[in-house]
């Protein structure tokens, strides 16, 4: 809650980029309405089946086989109700995502004065994603490569100059009706695949499911594993993405700015329930993408003992087609990783852009009110993928550039669910809270991420400890 006149002020001012007088919008009141205003979960589904499906789910599988099932369904489902909660918050708010972060109490000094300090978390994620961001490009580049022939770092320019040029128009319309068409190509090619692998000596047994959800968790998979559960599904960074496809969707200004409105309350829970349909569309995809790319990887690459790694990290994958649908499917796999990478890419960037001048704001450096959106977002469409394009050509191993992200990204998932109900309870008009169920599922869900990011937080340390141990014995 507000401890002083100026966070008073802050709480009352309005941000012209989430809301505006005279946009309120009454919402749909049926199902086949609210679907005609769906759209922040198709750019976000772009991002979602990306590298933790083609690259982390499939890399698990191979290494794991069947028996962490469980864990990839888990790692769907755990994370959307965390998206659908921040979201909620920010919709009815008009907070911005780094906005709401920068309530959390706890503040630690910064270069122009004190900041929250989940944004200094932030800051350190968003630096981390960009190894991520390297791992994506990087695995486009080599799908490209499959398909084209042209070297893998040529391939990865050709990608990034075509991620630029499409997201420097800043259309958010535009960006949806191109994610549409990639998130559909790559999810029916998908879908595709793993059924016709049924048809094959590869087939999914009853027994190789029954496995799956033995419930058992291997400790030798356990760093793929914490990873693949901070990169699958709706990461720490997708769900703070998320938040700003939904402003720029409208969600917000449709539910106006002023509470003590007569139809606020009717509008907000009407654009609520239009916000918990996109969610279920997201994880919907995501759940239609990501568990056909584990059973390709298990049922396949594991008993041929094929394990996806450095330059040949799309070419062992692949295998998981050509194994089962013959040479000609080369093709197949080739287009869908392109499309599936190249959706990542586009949709990483472009929520990047978003989120960065946020940034710039909570730090201090420039006014909420007075600064250009727009040529903060331009300008880091094309550093950022440029960036990235380094990284890969320094390390050239997109599997490694990913871990690295996905790790972090575990690690930060409870601060993110762990901020939802602080908000929840202290900032939000108790008008529009979640009820019972949610606000239950919610806690669950922080208290399991908190676990997670416990055990990610030991084994990394554990692991340094390790390393250590043996150079200082190797020394002696």
């Amino acid at each position: 809650m507000p401890t002083d006149m100026a966070e008073t002020a802050q709480q009352r001012e309005i941000d012209p980029y989430t809301q505006a007088e005279g946009e309120s919008l009454a919402p749909p009141t049926n199902l086949v309405g609210r679907f005609k205003h769906l759209g922040p979960s198709v750019i976000v589904a772009g991002s979602i089946v990306g590298s933790g499906e083609v690259i982390m789910t499939a890399g698990l599988g191979a290494n794991a086989g069947f028996v962490l099932l469980w864990w990839v369904l888990v790692s769907c489902w755990s994370k959307s109700v965390v998206q659908a909660e921040i979201a909620r918050y920010c919709i009815t708010t008009g907070d911005t995502y780094m906005r709401a972060l920068n309530r959390v109490p706890g503040r630690i000094m910064g270069p122009r004065g004190p900041v929250g300090w989940p944004i200094w978390l932030a800051t350190a994620s968003f630096g981390i994603g960009l190894f991520g961001l390297g791992g994506i490009v990087g695995g486009a580049g080599q799908s490209l490569e499959l398909l084209t022939g042209i070297e893998s770092t040529i391939s990865t320019g050709i990608i990034v100059a075509a991620a630029i040029g499409i997201l420097i128009t800043n259309s958010y319309r535009h960006l949806e009706k191109v994610m549409l068409f990639l998130v559909m190509g790559f999810t029916a090619i998908t879908i595709f695949c793993a059924v016709l692998m049924q048809f094959t000596d590869y087939a999914v047994t009853a027994d190789d499911i029954a496995l799956g959800f033995s419930f058992e968790f291997p400790a030798v998979y356990a760093a793929l594993a914490i990873a693949m559960y901070g990169y699958t599904g709706v990461n720490s960074g997708e769900i703070a993405a998320y938040t700003y496809w939904c402003v720029e969707k409208g969600y917000p200004r449709h539910i106006g700015s002023d509470p003590s409105d007569p139809g606020w309350v009717d509008r907000a829970k009407g654009w609520i329930r239009v916000l918990q349909t996109d969610v279920i569309a997201t994880l919907v995809i995501l759940t239609l993408a990501t568990v056909p790319f584990f059973i390709l990887g298990a049922g396949v690459l594991n008993p041929n003992g094929e394990i996806p790694e450095g330059l040949d990290t799309i070419r062992v994958l692949s295998g998981m087609f050509t194994e089962t649908l013959g040479g000609w499917s080369l093709w197949v796999f080739g287009i869908g990783a392109f499309f599936i990478l190249f959706s990542t890419t586009l949709s990483g960037v472009g929520a990047g852009g978003r989120v960065f001048p946020d940034y710039v704001i909570e730090w201090g450096f420039i006014s909420r009110l007075r600064i250009h959106r727009g040529k903060w977002t331009r300008g880091y469409v094309v550093a950022i993928p440029l960036m990235a394009f380094l990284l890969y050509f320094s390390f050239q191993n997109p599997i490694a550039l990913i871990l690295i992200s996905a790790t972090f990204a575990a690690i930060t998932l409870p601060i993110q669910s762990g901020a939802a109900l602080w908000l929840q309870r202290n900032v939000m008009d108790q008008r529009v809270r979640p009820g019972r169920t949610m606000h239950l599922a919610l806690l669950a869900t922080f208290v399991f991420q908190v676990i997670m990011a416990g055990v990610a937080v030991w084994y990394v340390s554990r692991k340094q400890i390790s390393q250590c141990t043996r150079s200082y014995a190797w020394r002696s």
